[in-house]
Formats: C-alpha cells, sequence, structure tokens
C-alpha cells in the first residue's frame, strides 16, 4: 500500500495572460467568459466598451493550479485598433465566432492570422463556436471549422454559454497545453510562478458588463 501523501506536499501555481477576442460582435464572447468565471449566463448583456479583466483558477491535477488572468476585449469593429494592447505578451487567445452566423467565422479566421503574425510566437490558440445551443439555426458546419482549426494549428471547440457546455473543457484544453516545465514550486505562503500580465494591466480599459449573447 503506497503512503499517504503528506497535506503540505509541494503544489505548483502559474498565472497566464489569456486574451478573448471575437469574429462579430454579440457572438457571446463574454457570456462564455462569465460562464466560466462565475457559471452564471444572462440573457442580455450590454457591449463591452474597451475591454473588461477577470481571473479563474483550473487545478490540473493534484499539484498544478492554473491562474487566468483573463482581457475581454470589446468585439465591435471601432475598438479593433485596441486589441494589440491586450493580446501583447498574452499566452493565450480564445477567439470565438457564433455557429449561427457564417460571417463570423470568416472573421474569426482574421483574428487568428493576426494573432500569429504579431503575437507572443508560443501563443496558444483556441477557436470556439459558441451558441451550440442554437444548432438548429447553424450556418457553420463543425467539420468546416474543425478541419479549419487543424490546418492552422488551433485547439478546437463547439461550446454554448447558455448551458455551460464544453466551456470548462475549452479552458482546461488550454491551461494543458501551457508550458509548465520551469513553474516554480511552493508549499505555503505566497505562490511563485509566470506572471507576465503586468504590462498589460497599464492599458486603458474601460469597462462594461460585457457582451450580448
Amino acid at each position: 500500500m503506497s503512503a499517504p501523501r503528506p497535506s503540505n506536499a509541494a503544489t505548483r501555481f502559474a498565472q497566464f495572460k489569456l486574451v478573448l477576442l471575437a469574429g462579430e460582435s454579440a457572438v457571446g464572447k463574454s457570456s462564455l467568459v462569465l460562464r466560466f468565471v462565475k457559471d452564471q449566463f444572462d440573457d442580455y448583456r450590454e457591449s463591452t466598451i474597451g475591454a473588461a479583466f477577470l481571473t479563474q483558477t483550473i487545478a490540473l491535477g493534484d499539484s498544478t493550479t492554473i491562474k487566468f488572468e483573463i482581457w475581454d476585449t470589446a468585439g465591435q469593429e471601432r475598438y479593433k485598433s485596441l486589441a494589440p494592447m491586450y493580446y501583447r505578451n498574452a499566452n493565450c487567445a480564445v477567439v470565438v465566432y457564433d455557429i449561427t452566423q457564417a460571417a463570423s467565422l470568416d472573421k474569426a479566421k482574421s483574428w487568428v492570422k493576426e494573432l500569429q503574425r504579431q503575437a507572443n510566437e508560443n501563443i496558444i490558440i483556441a477557436l470556439a463556436g459558441n451558441k451550440l445551443d442554437l444548432s438548429a439555426k447553424r450556418q457553420v458546419e463543425t467539420s468546416v471549422a474543425e478541419a479549419y482549426a487543424r490546418e492552422a494549428g488551433l485547439l478546437f471547440f463547439e461550446t454554448s454559454a447558455k448551458t455551460g457546455e464544453n466551456v470548462t473543457e475549452l479552458f482546461t484544453a488550454i491551461a494543458t497545453r501551457l508550458p509548465l516545465e520551469n513553474v516554480s514550486s511552493r508549499q505555503r505562503g505566497t505562490p511563485k510562478g509566470v506572471d507576465i500580465s503586468r504590462p498589460a494591466r497599464r492599458a486603458p480599459a474601460a469597462t462594461n458588463n460585457g457582451c450580448t449573447c
């Protein structure tokens, strides 16, 4: 019989900067992050102005905790020029489109190209097709988006912010892809780990509650 694990066994803790970008306004990007952070859903959310900042942690097994510092950027076209302030130095990004709007996938693809060209070269990008609860109105076939994601080297999930389907799975998959080999261990006290989010916090970010879901 193996010996029980000590209660003060060393654990790893790391912070990573995550940015959310939308293929179109009103694809449910802010509702997606609200479901992840607070396990809540509002039928109507006002559009994000600038960016909103949230945090959430994920436990990977018994010994690793990942803290996401999340920048939820505005989806409206007039705020697009602000996006580089938020995705600069990001470790990971979620680009969201609406499965009921074909045009939103096209715009999501343009965000992916921009991230791959201008963001951190090691950034992990996930493509999320939201509003899975409205699959009866689907305009983007799963196979089409999945094939694109595979070709572009992206993680891919279809999600529903309304029902919560695949939301936790999306962020957990991102967490498992993050580089943890250099993360410091700790037993008690202030956790040590990766934190490159400080410069982005200085960027001006007027906030509202989120985006139309």
